[in-house]
């Protein structure tokens, strides 16, 4: 599943570095994730570094993009060629 950005975002600009698939952005409003980009961490981190750090909790799952965690590790593969998962 990829992650979305609610409308409690305070746009403290803390997320947008720690995601490593380049997955968050500047919206109008508000950051967004792009759900074709995002990944959960799954091949980079055990966590979501984004959920980790959001200091208003408004990080939460998509449930409008679910995936598994072997759809997740694909779209790892495609995002980042050659590289090998590390969890």
């Amino acid at each position: 599943m990829a992650l979305f950005i609610t409308d409690q975002c305070i746009n403290c600009d803390v997320c947008e570095p720690e995601c490593p698939n380049d997955a968050i952005y500047q919206g109008e409003e508000i950051y967004e994730i792009e759900s074709d980009r995002c990944t959960e961490c799954i091949g980079h981190f055990a966590t979501q570094q984004c959920v980790e750090i959001c200091p208003v909790d408004c990080i939460l799952v998509d449930p409008d993009n679910t995936e598994t965690e072997s759809q997740l590790l694909s779209k790892f593969s495609l995002i980042n060629p050659g590289a090998v998962p590390a969890n």
